[in-house]
């Protein structure tokens, strides 16, 4: 994970830079707002990687003298198909066009939105293989 940090730090140090100095010679407010919005994403997936590696430590795809043998077994859990993605945009997707043709509809999607976003949260509380983390 360290060149995976190591590429987003920079990423989020370029964007930064280019902030500022948008900041200081421009001024029109959109390419100040997508700049920063650039910089605070590449930020967190920085942060996301920098903590991970802090954690996990060394990967075997980090280090040049590691045999292929030390990358097998399983990796981490992966979950199944599950419906709450769908269920989720769904719900998106209605109350969205509810804020457009009313707020009948906008409840209809809050209906579908809740159910999925609660699916989400909980689908793996009651893991019964003794993996829930």
């Amino acid at each position: 994970m360290k060149t995976e940090a190591y590429l987003f730090t920079g990423w989020a140090g370029f964007f930064g830079v280019m902030a500022a100095v948008y900041g200081v010679f421009a001024h029109e407010p959109g390419g100040k707002a997508a700049l920063i919005v650039a910089f605070l994403m590449s930020a967190l997936v920085a942060a996301f990687f920098w903590t991970q590696y802090l954690r996990r430590a060394r990967r075997p795809q980090d280090r040049a003298d590691a045999e292929i043998a030390e990358g097998a077994g399983p990796l981490d859990f992966f979950a199944p198909a599950s419906g709450y993605p769908l269920l989720t945009a769904v719900g998106v997707t209605v109350l969205a066009l509810g804020v457009v043709f009313g707020a009948w509809l906008a409840l209809i999607g809050f209906g579908l939105l809740v159910p999925g976003v609660v699916g989400f949260v909980f689908q793996y509380a009651r893991r019964s293989d003794g993996e829930s983390r």
